[in-house]
């Protein structure tokens, strides 16, 4: 097979333990593949030695590059960093953590070989993870799937293989929110899957807790649908027909001179009810409305403040 460019982009933050293992079972992987390869380890500034450890290896094979940001950004920024300082034909997105087998990379691989452009691992099992955590990614993609205005697959995560122009096109988006499985969802071209058993991590404690996975579903509810709006009209259109039936039953009920007892349980009922819809919906809009806000302030998505292993990203 002719020799490939390869891209490998790795958010990081506080994986010293697991960094070097998974080097261990990567580079072989991918030396198999092509010579002609790299992997990026996007970097949050971290308390313990990630950045050393990265270092470290980087001194033994040259093909290991680092972007490390001015603070901590947050993974989905980290791997938009990554993508846009890639080079690759290819472009695989991984976690550190082994939870993404180096393994699948083959199967990756073939698939975009065989003419398409994302090739994304797809979660049979979910090994190791709290029922909390999984409850919770079944109800989003339950949702998102549901409302979402493009085909956003579920049991997936950032975890998948990208075309050079699937890359470029999500470059170009200047969305901010960086909702991954979303923005490759939105481009389109030919999309397959590549089922796994995720196993759980290798070393150390999850850095995304379930409120920054519930946090990222949420991206994926608002940010590709407006059908939370329509939610929002609709409770308030249902309420207000609520109340025209309440209201209707009270007075034809005082025509026919039944005695109508008003107690402080109704009236709290009553209140807290319609007071729980306003709220709802003046979140809702919230949420949107600050969405605007993100998007219109157009401030960079992530500020690099060293990198080693390579030049500016092309535009």
């Amino acid at each position: 097979m002719p020799s490939t460019t390869l891209s490998i982009v790795v958010p990081v933050y506080r994986e010293e333990k697991t960094i070097s293992e998974f080097l261990h079972r990567l580079q072989p992987i991918v030396a198999e593949i092509t010579t002609a390869y790299e992997i990026i380890f996007c970097l949050d500034p971290s308390p313990d030695r990630t950045e050393e450890v990265v270092l470290e290896h980087r001194a033994t094979n040259e093909r290991i590059k680092l972007l490390k940001f001015s603070r901590r950004f947050g993974q989905p920024m980290a791997t938009l960093a990554g993508l846009e300082y890639s080079r690759g034909d290819a472009v695989i997105v991984m976690d550190v953590d082994l939870q993404d087998p180096p393994e699948l990379i083959h199967d990756l691989i073939l698939k975009w070989r065989a003419g398409f452009d994302v090739v994304y691992a797809k979660r049979r099992d979910r090994e190791g993870e709290p029922w909390l955590r999984i409850l919770v990614a079944r109800i989003g993609y339950w949702a998102i799937r549901r409302i979402a205005e493009v085909d956003i697959p579920e049991n997936t995560g950032d975890f998948r293989l990208m075309s050079r122009r699937v890359v470029d096109e999500v470059n170009r988006l200047k969305e901010c929110h960086g909702f991954l499985r979303g923005l490759v969802a939105l481009v389109g071209f030919r999309q397959t899957s590549v089922p796994f058993d995720r196993p759980g991590r290798f070393a150390g404690q999850t850095n995304y807790p379930v409120i920054g996975s519930m946090r990222i579903g949420l991206n994926g509810l608002l940010c590709f649908s407006t059908a939370m709006l329509k939610f929002s009209s609709i409770m308030g259109f249902a309420v207000a027909g609520f109340s025209l039936i309440l209201t209707i039953v009270y007075l034809l009920l005082k025509l026919l001179g039944v005695h109508i007892i008003w107690g402080n349980p109704t009236l709290v009922i009553l209140v807290t009810f319609l007071g729980g819809v306003q709220l709802i919906s003046v979140g809702i809009l919230g949420e949107y409305i600050g969405r605007i806000y993100e998007e219109v302030r157009a401030r960079p998505k992530y500020i690099v403040q060293t990198k080693i292993g390579f030049e500016a990203p092309k535009n």
